[in-house]
């Protein structure tokens, strides 16, 4: 490994990644807590996946879409956690160039792919709210199908320049990327060229993305509060919303770390470098170990199900 930052290379071989930055020593303790959230996230999208396709009672839009952002959760947390507990465990800093744009890729499609998903659930609890009569003749499996593969061909189709935009520039500068995971503002501020055109895009994917998919997912919302005020008592309105909890958790949990951390790494100067960083892992990390969670404790027929299933493998 080569600890050179100052060398004249155009697209080098490898990157070095450094994890956190000022925390070196510290590495090894932050790695458990990681390395625990990492461990749940996994453990508890598996089971959602297990339930929903074991109980064919399930097999309905909001268990598909339900499948789709633990899927979407998996390979995003995989894409980055593994790699930076081994740099915390085993000092492997390392990336190849193209690897680090595919991890790069990764994370940033599955991020928009997210953000589509919960959008898509929003939809559904619209739908079921506000048009209940019509909930299964609209959302058939095939319409299902096609929300999902649209969710995917944009987030695949609106990622696909930021690679070529970082494989297009010149870097002379440095191959040390002071991150645990090939971040694309993170890759792109080495480069010794004018790199306006890759923030700019950056920022237009994420007003693009998720701005748009929040501001529909508000617009679904307040038919969804509209509809619930027009029901005749306080325990039905309370029940109806109730249906709702799960998902604006959901929403929570990955909007607000993922616009404060793309923000105050555009925006941040002033802010400590390891402070970004443990902001970043916060957006890589608690959405997918938060979702099974919420729709564990909150979803009745999950809950249902992962009980029966404990009780009958402990007797």
């Amino acid at each position: 490994m080569s600890d050179s930052n100052r060398t004249d290379f155009t697209n080098p071989s490898t990157f070095i990644l450094l994890g956190i930055p000022g925390l070196e020593e510290a590495h090894t303790w932050i790695s458990i807590p990681f390395c625990a959230m990492y461990a749940i996230a996994v453990l508890g999208n598996f089971t959602i996946l297990f339930i929903v396709k074991r109980e064919s009672s399930l097999h309905g839009p909001m268990f598909y879409f339900l499948c789709m952002l633990a899927i979407t959760d998996l390979v995003l947390s995989t894409s980055t956690i593994p790699k930076m507990l081994s740099i915390f465990w085993f000092n492997s800093r390392e990336i190849s160039f193209r690897a680090c744009i595919t991890q790069m890729y990764f994370v940033h499609s599955f991020s928009a792919m997210e953000s589509g998903i919960l959008l898509a659930m929003a939809f559904d609890r619209y739908v079921a709210i506000c048009h209940p009569l019509r909930y299964s003749t609209t959302l058939t499996n095939s319409a299902v199908a096609k929300i999902g593969l649209a969710m995917v061909l944009r987030s695949v189709i609106v990622t696909l320049p930021n690679p070529f935009l970082v494989r297009r520039w010149p870097y002379c500068r440095t191959n040390i990327i002071p991150h645990f995971y090939c971040a694309h503002i993170a890759v792109v501020k080495l480069a010794c060229a004018d790199i306006r055109i890759s923030s700019y895009y950056g920022l237009f994917h994420l007003f693009s993305v998720s701005g748009m998919d929040l501001f529909f997912i508000a617009v679904s919302y307040t038919l969804i509060l509209r509809a619930i005020f027009r029901l005749p008592t306080k325990d039905a309105r309370l029940k109806t919303f109730g249906t709702c909890i799960s998902h604006l958790c959901a929403i929570s949990a990955l909007y607000i770390p993922d616009f404060f951390s793309s923000l105050i790494q555009r925006f941040g100067h002033n802010v400590p470098l390891h402070f970004l960083i443990l902001i970043t892992s916060v957006y890589q990390l608690v959405p997918p170990m938060l979702h099974p969670i919420i729709y564990g404790v909150r979803t009745k027929q999950i809950r249902d199900r992962l009980l029966q299933l404990l009780t009958h493998k402990g007797t």
